[in-house]
């Protein structure tokens, strides 16, 4: 990865943790059908279930294998009291303000708990 772009995901880290403290919510891409939108980790075998600071965001991602999901808010509390904890049971990894090329970071549950704090 070069570094202009580790330096674009980490401000788009940035920006999830500063809106989404602001705004009190998170956004996902649900399906009626299929639950919420994750995808293959690009650094192992976990699953990523990706997040975005608004709901614009998300909606530019509901493409290609995610057109039928639409956005989803989740109350910040909530994300942070269950998604989280749940996720770190799970394995699970979140990925939070992917790019359009599905490129960003991964955060373990508890860090991401943790900076959100």
């Amino acid at each position: 990865m070069s570094l202009q772009l580790a330096a674009d995901l980490e401000l788009l880290k940035e920006r999830f943790i500063r809106r989404v403290r602001e705004h009190g919510e998170v956004w996902g891409l649900r399906s009626e059908a299929r639950g919420w939108a994750y995808c293959p980790s690009n650094d192992g075998d976990e699953d990523v279930l990706v997040f975005w600071s608004d709901r614009a965001y998300a909606a530019r991602h509901a493409v290609e294998e995610w057109a039928d999901y639409v956005p989803t808010v989740i109350a910040l509390e909530a994300f942070m009291q269950r998604w989280l904890p749940g996720m770190q049971r799970d394995g699970a990894l979140a990925g939070v303000n992917f790019n359009a090329a599905l490129a960003g970071v991964e955060l373990r549950p508890e860090a991401l708990l943790e900076a959100l704090r």
